[in-house]
């Protein structure tokens, strides 16, 4: 199969067409459709990119990322093309534009291939709230793939597409890479326009990546990083060489993580392994106490949900996207529209939201957790003031089974390891680290210091590398 950006270039050096490698996607994409991760195949317009594309390799003036295949979750805007948020409120909404990551892309030749499944508006850990079914485990089609980007997970690690984008707003990029035994990275807030991306909470969106390797995920997020005009919040700051010297890894655990009660023994045990490994090879591993642990996941929810009140008014069924035709007059317009588009999941976070900024209720609950954000920005940076690379479990556990999980608490939980670097902002990284008893995959994580992108793919070689 074609499962990296080196494979695919290398078969079109050896003679293969463009077109060879579309028609290969096009039939795995089709023979794995009950996994339900494409919403759509964009066959029309990725045959005719092929076609272009192809005269420029021809010609030797072909971009860095000609031979490449994409899928883009369902919240990223691809111009002439639909886009939904997996929502049945946007559903035969088409674009009038394209997001600046996903043109920076089409800029080196990229081929934009379909569109994902996932969570509607990115609300989930499982993949399974989407309007238009829940996305299937490759590996075990009985399981989620974990959510919100599910579908782009399954799309990379089934070998549907040579890599994916999603968002990752608490963990949505980095728990499905867990539990689908991917490579998937979110870099610092602001490092990639968040332009053209359907916004959930505006202060914690990252669009990331999943790929099979961290080469590619280093590339990709090379041509996609800097500074856009249309996001006030994209960082110009100079994105640095990616590190090649070979000195010894600062690594630190989080106390409260690594000995954390939820989580599962043999992940805890194959992380205690690697770190062992690690500091055998000449890594120094210390351990810190974060004692605001309890706190990351309520905080989480109080600020998401608060701005996803507010980001998602504008769907109402006046302005654009689904009307109900059941209405009469505006308030009952607003009313209906908005109860028949969208789930159940996605009111209850509007309606949390909603009261979270209320009058009564703001200071309480909106304020002390910006506050409590603050506490946890300032003890992260503490702790990377004496080390390069903070390494703890992506997620607690491996996939559990489709309808396993009915309560939402529950499920909120999954997000307990990955929440912390949306919080704080710093780039983070989830990589394979092996196969549970049950068959399953997970991963590790691995996260750095903010604008430290090259640092955090250096310490994943090694991690990779150097772990038995």
């Amino acid at each position: 199969m074609f499962n990296s950006i080196k494979d695919n270039q290398s078969a079109l050096a050896s003679g293969k067409s463009l077109m060879d490698i579309l028609e290969h996607y096009l039939a795995r994409i089709e023979e794995l459709k009950e996994l339900n991760a494409f919403l759509e195949v964009y066959e029309s317009s990725a045959r005719a990119a092929a076609i272009q594309i192809q005269e420029k390799i021809n010609q030797g003036n072909a971009g860095k990322l000609a031979g490449v295949f994409i899928g883009i979750k369902d919240n990223l805007c691809y111009a002439n093309h639909r886009v939904s948020a997996a929502s049945a409120i946007l559903d035969g909404f088409e674009s009038l534009y394209t997001a600046t990551a996903v043109q920076r892309l089409i800029d080196q030749d990229a081929i934009i291939i379909g569109r994902l499944n996932c969570d509607e508006f990115a609300m989930g850990s499982s993949n399974e709230k989407s309007a238009f079914g829940p996305v299937r485990n490759y590996l075990n089609p009985e399981y989620v793939p974990g959510g919100s980007s599910g579908g782009s997970a399954v799309a990379v690690a089934a070998g549907m597409c040579t890599a994916s984008l999603g968002s990752d707003t608490g963990g949505s990029v980095r728990q499905p890479a867990s539990w689908t035994g991917t490579y998937g990275f979110k870099p610092t807030y602001g490092r990639i326009s968040r332009y053209g991306l359907i916004a959930y909470a505006s202060s914690f969106d990252q669009i990331g990546t999943f790929t099979n390797n961290c080469q590619d995920a280093a590339l990709l997020f090379q041509i996609m990083a800097g500074k856009d005009p249309m996001d006030a919040t994209s960082s110009s700051r100079e994105i640095s060489p990616f590190r090649t010297s070979h000195n010894p890894i600062r690594f630190g655990v989080l106390e409260e993580y690594i000995n954390h009660p939820g989580l599962d023994r043999s992940i805890k045990e194959a992380i205690l392994k690697a770190l062992q490994q690690l500091e055998s090879l000449g890594h120094s591993v210390t351990y810190y106490s974060f004692p605001y642990m309890d706190y990351v996941v309520p905080v989480y929810y109080v600020l998401t949900t608060a701005e996803a009140s507010s980001n998602l008014a504008r769907f109402d069924g006046v302005h654009y996207g689904h009307r109900s035709a059941n209405a009469e007059g505006v308030d009952e317009t607003y009313i209906k529209s908005r109860n028949e588009g969208f789930g159940e999941e996605v009111k209850r976070r509007i309606i949390t939201g909603t009261f979270v900024l209320s009058n009564e209720q703001y200071e309480a609950y909106y304020t002390k957790g910006q506050k409590v954000r603050r506490l946890l920005q300032d003890k992260t940076k503490e702790i990377f003031n004496q080390v390069d690379c903070i390494i703890s479990p992506t997620t607690p556990s491996t996939a559990f089974k489709i309808g396993e999980v009915k309560d939402p608490i529950q499920m909120y939980l999954q997000d307990i390891f990955t929440v912390h670097a949306n919080l704080t902002g710093n780039p983070a990284i989830s990589i394979p680290l092996g196969l549970h008893a049950n068959g399953l995959p997970f991963g590790v994580q691995l996260m750095t210091e903010e604008f430290r992108e090259n640092e955090l793919f250096y310490a994943t070689q090694v991690v990779e590398q150097n772990i038995a």
